[in-house]
């Protein structure tokens, strides 16, 4: 059975290492980042090491119809792509005001239009063929408001709300979605959001132990996985039953520097 998987922000941090899970796994693969070379290298190294056939894409996510312009590649090369793991995001720190307003936008760009973009256009040929998986990498953050990353926080919470809404309207096509909500993760993901400083940063678990969290929920269908259980407890727990001043307070302490 054919298992093509889209990977995007596939050459570096969780992205790779869903890369390397799905070659594992005898699955062919299309990587989809910025970096030309870290792509062909690690087309290059996959291939070798698994047998697989990979596909290259370069394209920067945060320009507008980067999605089309991906679909319409894949198209052209007659690749049905069976799995489609959006991972491409990035965050940024600092009081909302004070930010440049580009970078935000940008930000909306990647973490929400590319990947609505990507899903629609990759779910409709899935649910043609009546199989596909999608897996969307939200964040816990996406349970809260997040002063000192507002945009990011936001951008968050649109992924896990659209991706359980488009779940259930996919229930019984045989294509599922499933979000996956990490805590912090040791990833470039720091320094690329003026990160450093954060306390949270401290005990990030690693991106492979993340990848493989997601990895195993996409593959049994499940709707929002948690890599870290004190976390899923927290939020859905704990967290509803703060006032939401509280509840701001604290989320603002942890993003403090």
């Amino acid at each position: 059975m054919a298992n093509t998987a889209l990977i995007t922000g596939a050459s570096g941090g969780i992205g790779l290492e869903f890369a390397h899970l799905h070659a594992q796994q005898g699955g062919d693969l299309v990587l989809v980042a910025r970096s030309q070379d870290k792509l062909d290298a690690l087309a290059k190294e996959l291939e070798v090491k698994h047998s697989i056939k990979t596909t290259v894409i370069c394209e920067d996510l945060s320009q507008p119809h980067a999605a089309q312009r991906i679909f319409a590649k894949t198209s052209a090369l007659n690749i049905e792509v069976d799995v489609l793991i959006n991972n491409a995001g990035f965050g940024g720190h600092g009081v909302f005001y004070q930010r440049d307003m580009v970078a935000d936008q940008q930000m909306v760009q990647v973490n929400i239009t590319a990947l609505t973009d990507l899903t629609h256009l990759y779910s409709k040929e899935m649910v043609a063929r009546q199989r596909g998986r999608i897996l969307n990498v939200s964040s816990t953050v996406s349970f809260l408001p997040g002063p000192l990353q507002a945009v990011y926080y936001a951008t968050k919470a649109y992924v896990t709300s659209y991706t359980q809404a488009i779940a259930e309207e996919l229930s019984g096509t045989g294509v599922t979605a499933t979000a996956l909500c990490p805590g912090a993760v040791n990833t470039g993901f720091v320094a690329a959001g003026d990160l450093e400083g954060v306390d949270v940063w401290k005990n990030a678990k690693s991106a492979k132990s993340v990848a493989q969290c997601g990895y195993k929920a996409m593959q049994q269908g499940q709707l929002i996985a948690f890599n870290e259980r004190k976390l899923q407890f927290l939020l859905n727990w704990i967290t509803p039953l703060l006032p939401r001043k509280m509840v701001l307070k604290l989320s603002r302490q942890s993003m403090e520097k």
